[in-house]
């Protein structure tokens, strides 16, 4: 099936809100993580949402380029092509974009929509995450509302995040002070008082309730689900049940199944997979090379083994072992056999 238009993109998000039921929202870097994708959301009957972040845009482009933008196209044409061939609808994101990246990221992919909706075509990317959460958070609205007003007029939903997700990601480095890793409900009302105001425009939030990126034993990850449900109901209270939130969970590596469940209750829609498909994908590699040792390498004199060698081999089961970790993330998500493909 074809990329999730916008309005199968919002039927997706309005369906996972009245369902209790998340979208797993997985970084690929390459033609083949983003195969695995497809993969696993397929033999898992379930939609999802294939992500690009600014480092892995960077990669996809080569080391000899390395331009952010120009990876992310490219890997998008790629799935636009291939998600025909799959029997569930998948949409396109980018993931963190800080202030100062905006101009060599998110904006040109915008750009690049517009171009090709003047031509008649669909959209590249479905939505972009802008991650003003380091600002102070009026700047981080100010910089938010342009946004949105102006996805708004290429059906394209913006997320936004207030709060700070802890941990690293590609490079960038959260923290602070301990209080800025959970969302207020003053800063829940905040967000949804100014976005609100724009007429017609979609938009996901990402609240912080002790989210950190990377990986992390069972238990080391402190969260407090419990911070969602008190802003969503403060934001019903001041605006209404329509008000409530389409929720992103960034930073869950680590977390239980009954954390996961939990914010699932409370409106959460997109859980944001990386590290642990990382790892997915790496370890049937390291288990080639060290089984094949003497055959991916031209040791003493010999000419190896060009089976063992040939990037096919290895690489096919990793993109088999990352599949499967989109499986778990599906079950996880309470997400099989939700597609709206018929």
């Amino acid at each position: 099936m074809p990329v999730a238009d916008y309005t199968t993109y919002c039927r997706m998000i309005d369906r996972a809100l009245a369902g209790r039921f998340a979208y797993p929202a997985i970084n690929v870097t390459s033609m083949t993580t983003a195969s695995a994708v497809l993969k696993g959301l397929a033999e898992s009957k379930s939609d999802g949402i294939i992500q690009v972040s600014t480092g892995g845009g960077a990669f996809a482009s080569g080391s000899a380029v390395k331009e952010m933008a120009l990876g992310a196209i490219a890997i998008a044409e790629y799935v636009h092509r291939m998600a025909e061939r799959y029997p569930v609808y998948v949409a396109l994101h980018t993931d963190h974009c800080q202030a100062d990246k905006l101009d060599q990221f998110v904006n040109p992919l915008i750009a690049e929509t517009e171009r090709r909706r003047g031509e008649g075509r669909p959209n590249l990317f479905n939505s972009h995450m802008f991650d003003g959460s380091a600002l102070p958070l009026k700047e981080n609205l100010d910089i938010a509302v342009a946004l949105l007003r102006r996805c708004r007029q290429s059906e394209i939903i913006l997320e936004i995040e207030a709060g700070v997700v802890g941990g690293e990601e590609d490079g960038v480095k959260g923290g602070g002070p301990s209080e800025k890793l959970y969302t207020t409900p003053a800063d829940m009302c905040e967000v949804a008082r100014r976005l609100n105001e724009i007429s017609g425009a979609r938009y996901l939030f990402a609240a912080t309730f002790g989210n950190v990126h990377g990986v992390y034993k069972p238990g080391t990850v402190k969260l407090k689900p419990s911070i969602l449900k008190d802003g969503q109901d403060a934001v019903t209270k001041a605006f209404g049940p329509a008000a409530r939130f389409a929720l992103v969970f960034h930073g869950g590596s680590g977390s239980s199944l009954e954390e996961i469940r939990e914010a699932l209750d409370y409106g959460v829609v997109k859980m944001n997979i990386d590290t642990d498909t990382q790892y997915a994908f790496t370890r049937p590699i390291a288990d080639h090379m060290f089984r094949s040792y003497d055959g991916v390498l031209k040791v003493d004199g010999e000419v190896g083994n060009k089976k063992a060698y040939d990037p096919r081999n290895y690489l096919a089961a990793a993109e088999k072992a990352m599949a499967e970790r989109v499986r778990q993330a599906v079950r996880d998500l309470r997400g099989e056999n939700t597609t709206l493909f018929k």
